[in-house]
């Protein structure tokens, strides 16, 4: 799990790279994770191939949830974007 949070950084990196543009990505990721339906079809096999963690809204501890989760916060993912510009 730990290795696919690590892919999402790279992915946005690689985007900023190619897009020249951190802001724009910081602001899609707001958008989408700002989205207050939940996956009803997302299963546990298929999660690390959303954008967001489907099952956000499921759990309650953030500090679990970045343990087990296949995804880095949205949080997390902004704050890295933030730091390359």
């Amino acid at each position: 799990m730990s290795v696919s949070r690590r892919r999402e950084f790279l992915a946005d990196a690689t985007a900023v790279k190619y897009t020249r543009n951190p802001s724009g990505l910081i602001s899609a990721l707001k958008k989408i994770s700002g989205d207050p339906n939940e996956m009803q079809t997302a299963n546990r096999a298929t999660e690390n191939m959303y954008i967001v963690n489907p099952f956000r809204n499921k759990v309650g501890n953030r500090k679990k949830a970045s343990l087990f989760s296949t995804h880095p916060s949205i949080e997390d993912r902004v704050h890295a974007l933030e730091n390359i510009k």
